[in-house]
């Protein structure tokens, strides 16, 4: 836990520019996390790793585990598919521990992080914007990139 916490502890990530592919992890505006990488996310999702060395709470959201992008997530992450988790929740609600949010859309997820103070969560790294820093990008296979719900539609 004390090498996680080493990890972690830096300046400020700078946002980085959304990438073609792949699943952006995401973290609210001046998050102070660096050299994030994915043994660190996954700590934070199964709430192992609950506060930055600052004191500030993390606060992990997910998608619904229907989603076909929380399910790569998981298998980036975890290697496992969302369902293969609920053993593990099961377990941890025992001891007053209980799993990250979940939130419906990409566009809650945006919104969520870009307002909540030490709030974490993943989206398609193409429907990154200016509300989020990137935190990290994991390689999957993503398919599209839904329109953000506050979208205007296209112009004809």
């Amino acid at each position: 836990m004390l090498a996680l916490l080493g990890l972690l502890a830096g300046g400020t990530v700078r946002a980085e520019p959304p990438a073609a592919g792949g699943i952006a992890v995401i973290g609210a505006p001046g998050i102070d996390l660096a050299r994030l990488d994915r043994a660190a996310v996954a700590s934070i999702f199964r709430r192992k790793l609950r506060t930055l060395p600052a004191g500030e709470r993390l606060v992990p959201v997910n998608l619904p585990a229907s989603d076909p992008l929380r399910t790569a997530f998981s298998m980036a992450v975890f290697e496992l598919e969302p369902a293969a988790m609920d053993a593990y929740w099961n377990e941890r609600y025992f001891h007053g521990v209980s799993p990250p949010h979940v939130l419906a859309s990409v566009e809650a997820v945006l919104r969520f992080v870009a307002t909540t103070p030490g709030a974490i969560g993943y989206v398609p790294a193409c429907a990154v914007d200016g509300r989020v820093q990137v935190l990290m990008t994991l390689p999957a296979a993503v398919a599209g990139c839904p329109a953000a719900e506050s979208s205007p539609p296209p112009a004809p």
